[in-house]
């Protein structure tokens, strides 16, 4: 049974995936600050929990080579872990810029650098890089944001290239409004704005997304791509 890897997997789009793979794969995941979560879904699915902050690569390092100790190897990679934020450009600090481009595009390469390798010698992997439809449209007071996803994109893109002759693919998924806490950060009037603009008429849902991942993790012939999952909007 292959080993993946997903990094975020305590909540929202992560756990889902989390739950989707454990039934085929064996499971680890990172979790950053949501422990009591992480621990509970852990023993619910029976998945490995590992603490990571993947903005240091210091324990990112630490973290591969344990999970690589523990199962022996990583076949499988999502990279989930992210965060999000709404702010006016020119309120934008350079901490904001900084933890934003820290979590969601050196967490990226971080984790993909420390995990090819052992993909590289094993002439097999499967990378899944989770951005954001706003990596590929720009969205108004997440400038950093759009900016870290749109970094992910290029990151999946240029990786595709270079690992396909080693039997590597890397693809991404780019998720419009999907219902996670990351929502929650908007006003229920803004929530109703955005339903009304997606002809699905509804937030997508964090399984939706899962399926998506497990279909690029079973491709063998799909690399550089980026999947929207958006409902239309």
């Amino acid at each position: 049974m292959k080993t993946i890897l997903i990094t975020g997997g305590s909540r929202g789009i992560g756990e889902a995936i989390v739950r989707l793979a454990s039934s085929k794969y064996r499971v680890a995941f990172t979790y950053n600050t949501s422990a009591q979560r992480a621990l509970a879904l852990s023993q619910e699915v029976g998945a490995k929990a590992y603490k990571c902050d993947v903005s240091a690569s210091d324990q990112v390092e630490s973290v591969i080579a344990e999970i690589k100790r523990d199962f022996g190897g990583i076949d499988l990679l999502v990279n989930n872990a992210g965060i999000a934020q709404d702010k006016l450009f020119q309120d934008i600090t350079d901490e904001d810029w900084r933890k934003m481009m820290g979590v969601n595009l050196d967490g990226t390469f971080f984790v993909t650098r420390a995990v090819v390798p052992g993909m590289i010698s094993k002439g097999y992997g499967r990378i899944v890089n989770v951005s954001s439809m706003w990596g590929t449209d720009g969205a108004s007071m997440e400038t950093h944001y759009s900016a870290s996803k749109a970094g992910v994109i290029g990151l999946t893109k240029a990786l595709s290239k270079e690992l396909a002759p080693t039997g590597i693919t890397v693809n991404a998924v780019a998720p419009g409004a999907i219902d996670t806490d990351m929502m929650k950060t908007y006003t229920d009037e803004e929530l109703k704005e955005f339903v009304s603009e997606i002809p699905f008429g509804r937030l997508g849902k964090p399984e939706e997304v899962a399926e998506a991942v497990m279909f690029l993790l079973s491709a063998d012939y799909i690399t550089g791509e980026v999947l929207s999952i958006r409902g239309g909007y």
